[in-house]
């Protein structure tokens, strides 16, 4: 059944009119136009649609749009500020932590999650926190590289 969904997303309010159980991620692409998110499994499990839901690194592909309501939904659209890339954004530039990057906005919207919670992690909790996140592409000495730079330049 459809009905207004009220989203705060990357600090914009923005009401859609949608099935209320409607995926969370089709919402941000095809109702927002914010394309960063990717969709890969469907199922929660690559990490590819990974946001951030309240500060927390959400599977957005299995989340209803009406879980999201009354939340602060960050996408990766939303962590570059005044045209400046945020710290991990700039980390997986120098780092070169991204090849094909389809992954990237999952990876770095875990990452976030991470360093949220934890700003200086150690090398075995950035491993154990990204490991839900796949990288077909295999590029994870470089992910793992920038991150641990993000870290050292955040607080």
């Amino acid at each position: 059944m459809n009905r207004d969904v009220k989203l705060v997303v990357n600090g914009r309010e923005s009401i859609v009119t949608t099935d209320e159980n409607r995926p969370l991620l089709e919402v941000l692409r095809e109702d927002l136009q914010l394309t960063g998110t990717k969709f890969g499994c469907g199922e929660g499990e690559c990490g590819a649609c990974t946001v951030l839901i309240d500060g927390h690194a959400t599977r957005s592909c299995i989340t209803a749009v009406s879980d999201a309501e009354g939340a602060e939904v960050q996408t990766i659209e939303g962590l570059a500020e005044d045209g400046q890339l945020h710290p991990l954004q700039q980390a997986f530039v120098d780092k070169q932590a991204m090849q094909c990057g389809y992954c990237i906005p999952g990876q770095i919207m875990a990452a976030k999650a991470l360093l949220n919670q934890n700003p200086k992690p150690s090398r075995d909790e950035i491993l154990d926190h990204m490991d839900g996140n796949i990288c077909r592409c295999c590029g994870y000495p470089n992910i793992l590289a920038a991150v641990e730079q993000a870290a050292s330049v955040t607080s």
